[in-house]
Formats: structure tokens, C-alpha cells, sequence
């Protein structure tokens, strides 16, 4: 009995011990699972800032065509090539440019817009790394998707050159700056191949000074809304509307997807800040599909990162800064245009002039917005200009009234 009871008490401590181990064993498990977890959420972290590099990383205002580091292998840039290269189509092409560094930074096949055929989880996420307007982060899939998927795919180029011309699409891209006041360019602006404009044209009553064509119209749901309102005083009624023109989305928040999805489906707005609106009401009855096209955020995001990259990138208003959507207008002619002009932009003697050009009787003062650089983007023009990859439009004589383009 002694003995059973000796041998019972041996099978006990066993059975302690056995416990012991298993405690041991879950509280290991315990710690590695955390571990694991700690390290997946570091390595998710260092992913997240290592694409955020990109979006942070600035150059100095004397490299304004220095590409960053992260994109020399076009890893975030997404290309699609052209049938006959610009470059050799004609001779004349921007693509063509001596500039050793705008040649580095200027990338001929950047993709250009976005479609339904060109989104998956893959691309969801890649760009859910990027605040709007360059990338998904902070919005739902849901949300975004509802519009993305009916974005058709663009079944031709936004531009094409002219039968019987040289090979060239020569191109006149019209801002909105009060140096077209009184200038007298409205005939030069229409003789172009093709004229891009962008948030509030104003056309008609300041032909003279702006021409009355439109062949590109550039906007975010922003803009095409409220010109309606802010404008009305100086003529404006609607948007562009000329016999087969294209339109160009720049999606810079959700508000432009909620749009988007009213616009595609020919109904009302169904949430957000333009709930109930009836997006195609804003587009003079030339709405068409085929016609429509959406910026991607990849081109975005190598505008701002290649050529206006902003020191207030550096402040705790990084967030909203990005290039205005004339910045993002012109760049678009550079990518589908061989010589581009640019009308209406910001130049050096920009405080001699009203804000806009329309405000003919009143003289105003440019306002300077927080999310926007305009001297850096004026800066950017006069560099292009002296580089002889655009044309800038310029006063010669403010003063006299001559108005001429300055020879490079």
C-alpha cells in the first residue's frame, strides 16, 4: 500500500510537471505571437514610410528636374508605350529637348489616365500608400470602386496630329492670370492645333484676348460647380462645351469619385458634398464616354515629385499641398503635345496684373493659397521657357500696352 501510494505520488508530480510545461509552452507561444505581430506591424510601417519617402523627399530649388531615388527604375510609375514615338513624329517635339535634366525627370510614357480595367487589389493597395490627389489612402474600397470600375478605357488618344500638317501637334494651353487682359492673343491662341483650358474659362465677351476655342477642358468637381457661382458676375454659364470636345478629371479627393459615379451613370450625386447634383447638367450637352478621360495618380504624384516638389512639404500642412490644375494642365500638353505655349501663367511681373483676367475693371492682388506654390510654379515656367520647352507668354512692355511673346 506504502508503495502504491509512493508510486501514486510520483504520477502526481509527473502530472504537475506535465502542467508546468504546458503553461511554459502557451506562455512561448504567447510571446512569439507578439513578436510576430510587433514585427509585422514594424515591417508594415517601414513599407508604409518607405513609400511615403517618395511623397516627402524634396529637392532644392535649383534641381527642379531631379528625379528622387525611388522612382529611377519607374518602380512606382506604371508606362504604357506609344504606337509612333512623339520624338519621332516630329522633330520639333519637347521630347526632343537638349536639357540634360529636363530629358532625366520627363518621362514620354508615363501612364496617363486611369481606367476600370487597369484596378485590382494589387493597385489598390500599392496607391492606398499615397494621400489624394496621388494615391487611395483614407478612402474606403467600396467608396472608390463604385466609380473606378466605370471609368472606361480610353479607346484613342487625346490628341492626334492634323491631316496634311508636318507630324507636329502644336498646342496653346490657356490659364486664367490677368497678364491675358488686354493682350490681344486670342487669334494666336485659336490658330494652335489644339487649346487646353482649365477651372473657370471664361470665353465669351474676352475672345479677343483668350480666343473662343477649346479642345481639352482640364477641371476637378470643385471647379466645374463653383465657376457657376463665383463667376456668373463675369459672363460665365458653363463649362467649355465646344462640338467634340474632351474632358479631363483630375480625381483630387472623394468628392470626385462620389461625381465620377453620377456622372458614368447619368444620376444624381449619391453622397457627399455635391449630393443630389446632376453632374452631366455641368458639361453644356457634350458629355460623352468616349470622350471622357481621369488622371491617374501616378502621373499626379511624378508632377509634384519630379518638377514641384515644395518646401512646405516640410511643414504640418503637407498633407493638402499639391500642383494647381493649371500646373497639372500643362504637363498634360507636354505628355500629348510636341510645342506647347502657355497663356495666362504666372510670370515674373506678376503684381502688375489682376489675379484674373476677366476682372477687367477692378485691379486685384494674386491670392496665395496654402495646398498650391505658385512661385515655385512661376519658377518652373520661366525655367521651361528658358530652356525652350515651352513658350511663355510674357509682357513686353506692360506699360506702352505692347504685348508680344519674349524670344527665348
Amino acid at each position: 500500500m506504502t508503495r502504491f501510494k509512493s508510486q501514486l505520488k510520483r504520477n502526481v508530480l509527473t502530472l504537475w510537471e506535465w502542467v508546468f510545461v504546458a503553461c511554459v509552452s502557451i506562455f512561448c507561444c504567447v510571446l512569439l505571437s507578439l513578436f510576430a505581430f510587433s514585427f509585422s506591424a514594424f515591417t508594415h510601417h517601414f513599407n508604409f514610410l518607405t513609400f511615403h519617402s517618395e511623397d516627402l523627399i524634396l529637392s532644392s530649388s535649383n534641381r527642379c528636374f531631379e528625379p528622387d531615388e525611388y522612382d529611377e527604375n519607374h518602380i512606382f510609375y506604371k508606362t504604357i508605350p506609344y504606337s509612333v514615338p512623339r520624338s519621332q513624329a516630329c522633330a520639333q517635339s519637347v521630347q526632343n529637348s537638349e536639357d540634360e535634366s529636363f530629358r532625366k525627370a520627363f518621362l514620354p510614357d508615363i501612364r496617363l489616365f486611369m481606367h476600370k480595367d487597369d484596378i485590382n487589389m494589387s493597385e489598390w493597395n500599392r496607391l492606398s500608400h499615397f494621400n489624394n490627389p496621388f494615391g487611395f489612402m483614407g478612402f474606403k474600397y467600396d467608396d472608390v470602386m463604385a466609380s473606378v470600375k466605370l471609368i472606361p478605357k480610353p479607346k484613342e488618344p487625346l490628341l492626334d496630329t492634323k491631316p496634311g500638317g508636318d507630324g507636329c501637334v502644336r498646342c496653346a494651353v490657356v490659364g486664367t492670370a490677368g497678364i491675358l487682359n488686354g493682350s490681344r492673343m486670342g487669334k494666336e491662341i485659336d490658330a494652335h492645333d489644339y487649346v487646353f483650358r482649365m477651372n473657370g474659362a471664361v470665353v465669351k465677351g474676352y475672345e479677343e484676348d483668350v480666343g473662343n476655342r477649346t479642345s481639352v477642358y482640364v477641371h476637378t468637381a470643385h471647379a466645374i460647380t463653383r465657376s457657376l457661382s463665383l463667376l456668373k458676375k463675369y459672363g460665365y454659364s458653363s463649362a467649355p462645351n465646344d462640338e467634340g470636345i474632351k474632358y479631363v478629371m483630375i480625381p483630387e479627393g472623394m468628392r470626385d469619385f462620389y461625381w465620377l459615379e453620377g456622372l458614368f451613370k447619368g444620376e444624381k450625386v449619391s453622397a457627399g458634398q455635391y449630393h443630389n447634383k446632376q453632374p452631366r447638367m455641368y458639361y453644356g450637352g457634350q458629355y460623352n464616354e468616349s470622350r471622357f478621360y481621369v488622371l491617374h495618380q501616378d502621373f499626379l504624384r511624378y508632377i509634384r515629385n519630379r518638377f514641384l516638389m515644395s518646401a512646405t512639404l516640410n511643414t504640418s500642412s503637407w498633407a493638402i499641398v499639391r500642383p494647381t490644375n493649371g500646373a497639372f494642365t500643362l504637363f498634360l500638353a507636354l505628355h500629348t503635345c510636341d510645342v506647347v505655349s502657355a497663356y495666362g501663367f504666372m510670370t515674373e511681373d506678376y503684381k502688375k496684373y489682376s489675379n484674373y483676367y476677366f476682372e477687367r475693371t477692378t485691379k486685384t492682388s494674386v491670392v496665395f493659397y496654402l495646398n498650391h506654390d505658385y512661385i515655385l510654379e512661376k519658377n518652373l515656367w520661366t525655367k521651361l521657357h528658358n530652356s525652350k520647352i515651352i513658350r511663355l507668354y510674357q509682357r513686353a512692355d506692360s506699360e506702352t500696352g505692347t504685348e508680344e511673346l519674349k524670344p527665348h
